[in-house]
């Protein structure tokens, strides 16, 4: 976990510069990386929900983009996705 903290925690800088949250932060880098990217989040409530569609307003620059793929590829995420019992019935 420390080690992928590291990842959050420069979520964490880039989305107070933005006034956004992490997971905002996180949404829009994904759909800034190629035009067929669709992160397909999940949530049971509405506030996040609302909180996620959110994230199509935030506007990463190149310098911002930069960052955080800098420091995505200076970390190797660890651990698992699942636990092995849910693993099991993704069929993966």
């Amino acid at each position: 976990m420390k080690v992928n903290q590291q990842f959050v925690d420069l979520l964490v800088s880039v989305a107070k510069e933005k006034n956004a949250t992490p997971a905002q932060i996180a949404l829009a880098w994904l759909l800034a990386q190629k035009p067929w990217i669709v992160p397909i989040p999940g949530t049971t409530k509405l506030s996040r929900l609302e909180e996620n569609i959110g994230a199509v307003n935030i506007e990463l620059t190149p310098a911002d983009l930069a960052t955080i793929n800098e420091g995505a590829n200076k970390l190797q995420a660890e651990g698992a996705r699942y636990p092995e019992r849910l693993e099991k019935m993704t069929g993966l």
